[in-house]
């Protein structure tokens, strides 16, 4: 049981460093957000392969780590967060990966872009327009991450891959 709980802590990590350095290569600002496909990549990833818990776990310790590098912005934390926990809890009750993938561009582009609303006036000090500014930004990132991780996992999938990955987790 210890030895599953480190070798998911240290995967969580490896994703966690993937969300972080994917952010230099691949990301664009929008109303003051900085968008960031590998953060939602890297959350269908650790839904699939580690459950939402270490995935919510990943996903703040990325949003962390890109603000202090000056790399990342405060919406981080609500965009990534609340896609991470809904996609998470969607693969674990479900095991299904177009239900996941849609519950990350959910919880990313819904819920997280209606929770940046009170982080950038409130912490950031910007004034946007409407509580609903973020949504299609963030539904823009979340979309294209989701892809990206929805054609890495069905390829583990077909080739057999994702299975033997996910039962060596279970051991």
């Amino acid at each position: 049981m210890k030895n599953r709980s480190v070798q998911k802590l240290a995967i969580a990590g490896a994703f966690c460093a993937l969300a972080v350095v994917g952010s230099m290569f691949l990301t664009f600002p929008v109303f003051g957000s900085k968008c960031a496909p590998v953060q939602h990549m890297v959350n269908v990833l650790c839904a699939v392969f580690l459950g939402p818990w270490y995935g919510l776990a990943a996903a703040f310790a990325a949003s962390l780590l890109r603000n202090l590098l000056g790399w990342g912005s405060l919406l981080a934390f609500p965009g990534s967060m609340c896609g991470a926990l809904l996609c998470g809890l969607a693969y674990w009750k479900t095991k299904n990966l177009t239900l996941t993938l849609l519950a990350e561009v959910l919880g990313t582009g819904v819920l997280g872009g209606l929770a940046a609303y009170p982080v950038a006036k409130q912490m950031m000090g910007l004034t946007p327009e409407t509580y609903t500014v973020y949504i299609i930004p963030f539904l823009i990132s979340t979309a294209a991450g989701s892809i990206l991780a929805g054609a890495l996992v069905y390829a583990l999938q077909k080739s057999g891959a994702l299975r033997s990955m996910q039962s060596a987790l279970e051991r």
